[in-house]
Formats: structure tokens, sequence, C-alpha cells
């Protein structure tokens, strides 16, 4: 069994620096067991890494890239960029940019489960980075391509996240998570899709490849509307599920309440 920052939960101190991983305190046994020998709680490798408050682990440093990708994002597409022109770099560079850092998304959390990296600061920036991500790149596609990116459709997007976010702190205040569900797995790929083609309807209406003519301008339309319509169903279907948890934690209260009301009434009349 180990805790959050990897360590075996058997009571014994997790510290971090040189004596970390030492035994009797010793800072010189500290640097041979980080060289893989034994930490003071009997960890060995290849568990060795998971002992101590290594907080930049490559998951978490992922993230931090994810967060370094959003003003390099928002610079590209202002009017500083210095290859815009009818080339297209800066769409194609925005483009680019925006869907690695998408791919960052999914990839830290993949990471992080499989290498037994899950941390506090990790749980605590990959939904800041998300959040910060999403709005940023609507908020700029407002200036940068008002004709397909309408402000109050941003509203809505935006107003989805800090809803979702407020429900799920009243949840773990509560003592409860309320799982993602297939619809946010759709928003966040129909939210990609809609704010790449809305980039690239910035320079182009459509592109011909041979015979065959791809409107781009009318994709990024489409797809922006459908990810203010997936924003909203997926903010109320999140909505019941946080409201289903509550009422079936309240009435687990009221029950607990009542069953002692009902055990005190016993013991009184007994005695």
């Amino acid at each position: 069994m180990y805790d959050r920052a990897g360590c075996r939960a058997n009571g014994s101190q997790s510290v971090t620096g040189e004596r970390a991983l030492g035994e009797k305190g010793s800072p010189e046994r500290g640097i041979h067991a980080l060289d893989g020998r034994r930490c003071n709680n009997g960890v060995t490798r290849p568990e060795i890494r998971k002992c101590g408050a290594i907080w930049m682990n490559l998951p978490n440093s992922i993230t931090m890239s994810r967060i370094i990708m959003i003003p390099l994002f928002l610079w590209i597409l202002s009017p500083h960029f210095p290859w815009q022109g009818p080339s297209g770099a800066q769409e194609i560079s925005a483009s680019v940019l925006f869907v690695l850092a998408s791919i960052t998304d999914g990839l830290d959390g993949y990471l992080a489960r499989k290498r037994g990296q899950i941390t506090t600061i990790g749980m605590l920036l990959d939904p800041i980075a998300d959040k910060i991500m999403v709005t940023a790149a609507f908020v700029a596609l407002v200036a940068y391509n008002p004709d397909v990116v309408k402000v109050w459709i941003v509203v809505v997007i935006i107003g989805r996240e800090f809803l979702v976010s407020g429900l799920r702190s009243i949840a773990s205040s509560e003592g409860f998570t309320i799982t993602a569900s297939e619809l946010g797995k759709l928003k966040t790929v129909v939210q990609i899709v809609a704010v790449v083609s809305a980039i690239l309807a910035h320079r182009w209406d459509h592109w011909q490849i041979g015979v065959l003519s791809i409107p781009v301008r009318w994709y990024a339309i489409a797809a922006i509307y459908f990810a203010a319509l997936v924003a909203v169903i997926s903010a109320v279907d999140y909505f019941i599920g946080f409201w289903k948890k509550i009422d079936h934690a309240s009435k687990d209260g009221r029950d607990r309440r009542k069953a002692a009301v009902l055990s005190r009434g016993k013991s009184v009349r007994i005695s």
C-alpha cells in the first residue's frame, strides 16, 4: 500500500533532500539509497523512485510544458507574430502547437498512472492547465476570427468549465467524486477540432486537393456550434450526476440521524 507520495503507508517518515532515503538520518547513506539500495521505509527498486516528495517527475513536467505552451500559442495568434501572410505559417503554427498541447493533456495522466507517479501537485496542475488552455484559446479566437467564433459561444463554453469546477469542489468537500463521462471526453475532442478549424478558417475558406474541395470555414462554424451544444449537454449531465450523489449522501445522513435518535430513545426506555 502506497500513499500519494508513493511511499509505503507503514507510518515511516517521508522526507525530501539528502535524507529522503537515508537510514538513521545519514546523508551519505541517503545518497547511496538514491543510487538504488534502500530507503528508510524499506522500499527498494523499482519503487525507489516513488520514495520522497519528488514532485517534478515526467508527468508533471509534461503538464508544466502545456502551461508554458499557452503564452506561446497566444503570441503566435497575435499581430506581433513575424511570419504572417498568405502562406498560412501563422495558422499552421498555432494549430500544430494547440494539437501538441492537447496531446499532452492525455499523455501526462496516462504516464502518471502507468509509472505510479500520481502526486498532489500533478492533481492540482492538470485541471488548471486544461482550463487555462481552453479559456485562452477561445478568448483569443474571439479577436482572431470573430466571424466564426462568437462571443456568446465562448461564454457558454467557459461558463461550463467554471460550473464543472465548482461542482467538483463541492463534491470533494462532501467526500465523493464524480467520474468523467463519455460526454466529457467527447467535449474535449470536439473543442480541439473546433479550435483548430477556427484557426485555419482565418486564412482559408476551403482547401482544394485535386478534385476534392474541403470547406474549411463551414467545418469551423459547424464545429464551434457543436462544441457549444456538447458543452451544455455535458454540463447538464454532470449536474445530474452531482445532484444524485448529493441527494444520496443527504438521505444517508438523515437515515443515520434517525437511527441515532431511535437508539437513544430505546436506551432511555430501558433505563
